[in-house]
Order: structure tokens, then C-alpha cells, then sequence
């Protein structure tokens, strides 16, 4: 059985890209465009671990992050954010927030895909 990645991100581009490309790493991937979104798929889904954009309409990802994480239910999912926001003190608001680990892009699929092991074993 595959794992089950909750990738929320709200471009297009870069949400097709990295679940096919996750899809072909063997995960099984679902997809939340906002926030809120993350929330609902969180507690419905039951993935094995959330890649978090922060940048978010709705619900930025660091209040989904502390919405998720204060569930019973979703507070024990693993949370990579994945953001553009590259500034000092980014990482550490990520990990405030509740954010288990930190990445930035672009995407280095090698280096998301260690993180993501570090996690989950290999599938």
C-alpha cells in the first residue's frame, strides 16, 4: 500500500509537477489548492505526511499547520513546508508554527525526497 502525501499547493504548475512526479516515486498523492482545504483533507484523508505551501488563499500554511497540529486526530502528521519564503527567520516561523521540517523552492526533488524518508520509510 502506498503512502499517502497531502501536497497543498495553490499553482498549478508547480502542484502537477511535483505530485507526478511523487506519483512515480510510488506515493499515492491528493491535492488541496487552499488552506482550509488542507485542514478538511487532513482529518478526511489520513495521509502519512503534508507538504505544506505557506503562501496560501484562505488559510496561510502556517495556520493550517497550527490548526492540524492542534487536532487529536492530525496533530501526530508529519509537516515539510515547502515555500518560497527564503528570508531569515522563515525556517524557524515554519517550525513554530509546527512545521516538523523546512524546504525551499524550487523543488530539489532529490533533497524533498530525503526529507520525506526521513519520515516515511521507503514505500
Amino acid at each position: 500500500m502506498p503512502y499517502r502525501i497531502l501536497l497543498v499547493e495553490d499553482n498549478e504548475l508547480n502542484r502537477d509537477m511535483l505530485s507526478r512526479r511523487l506519483e512515480r516515486k510510488g506515493f499515492e498523492v491528493i491535492t488541496a489548492v487552499d488552506g482550509q482545504a488542507a485542514v478538511d483533507l487532513a482529518k478526511s484523508s489520513k495521509p502519512n505526511l503534508i507538504l505544506m505551501d505557506i503562501s496560501l488563499p484562505i488559510l496561510d500554511g502556517w495556520d493550517a499547520t497550527r490548526q492540524i497540529k492542534a487536532d487529536e486526530s492530525t496533530k501526530s502528521l508529519p509537516i515539510i513546508a515547502l515555500t518560497a519564503h527564503a528570508m531569515t527567520g522563515d525556517k524557524e516561523k515554519s517550525l513554530a508554527a509546527g512545521c516538523d521540517d523546512y524546504d525551499t523552492k524550487p523543488i530539489d526533488f532529490p533533497r524533498l525526497l530525503e526529507k520525506i524518508h526521513n519520515f516515511l520509510p521507503n514505500p
